[in-house]
């Protein structure tokens, strides 16, 4: 039998790219700031929020893809038959354009429905919350992701454990988000609820709907 070797130097981009743009988020857009004094960064005390939660937000979106990409069955044929300059989307493509194009519109809803309630004025504290967040989470996730294409390991048992341990960040991160003592979510308890249920979980839900349908 003749086996083929794998190539994964396209995970190690990965990984660097996003290490490298979180030298971008500290060293430039947060005045050389190390990692403790950006988790303990004010609402106040915040420069450049707006930059760093994107960036922050597309690391994320890397990280998470290239751990999910590997277990999504198939990618879509109206996706897989769209081709452009010869090339088309793999699996890894295919989730991240998955997970961006849902955190785009989820953004945008958010925004949205923040304005429309009369507490516009959370958002800058949603956002540096979410940053400080997402930034810890997806330094988990380039671990897990280092592991999973250069270890040996079971496929099926990771994929749970990886599953897991998504929801349960998930969780703890709805839990901050009402339970945070700076004003994150909107004043109204019907509306925090209303924002939990169709902004943080139907996403998710609709996301994993789309990936593993």
């Amino acid at each position: 039998m003749v086996r083929i070797a794998e190539h994964n130097d396209w995970v190690v981009y990965c990984i660097l790219g996003s290490i490298f743009a979180y030298i971008i988020v500290l060293s430039v857009f947060n005045r050389d700031a190390n990692i403790k004094d950006f988790l303990l960064q004010k609402i106040e005390d915040s420069n450049n929020l707006l930059p760093s939660w994107a960036i922050i937000s597309i690391v994320r979106a890397v990280m998470i893809s290239l751990l999910l990409s590997q277990f999504v069955p198939v990618v879509p044929r109206f996706i897989s038959h769209v081709q452009l300059f010869g090339f088309q989307l793999n699996k890894f493509g295919f989730t991240f354009l998955a997970v961006v194009s849902f955190d785009m519109i989820k953004n945008l809803l958010t925004f949205l429905f923040y304005n429309s309630v009369g507490d516009g004025k959370n958002l800058k504290g949603l956002a540096l919350i979410s940053s400080k967040f997402f930034f810890l989470e997806s330094i988990g996730l380039i671990v897990a992701g280092f592991a999973l294409y250069y270890y040996p390991l079971d496929l099926v048992r990771y994929f749970y454990v990886i599953i897991f341990v998504l929801i349960s960040l998930f969780v703890l991160k709805n839990l901050i988000y009402i339970f945070h003592n700076q004003a994150i979510l909107p004043e109204k308890w019907y509306y925090k609820f209303l924002y939990i249920c169709t902004l943080q979980i139907v996403p998710v839900l609709v996301l994993w709907k789309f990936l593993f349908y």
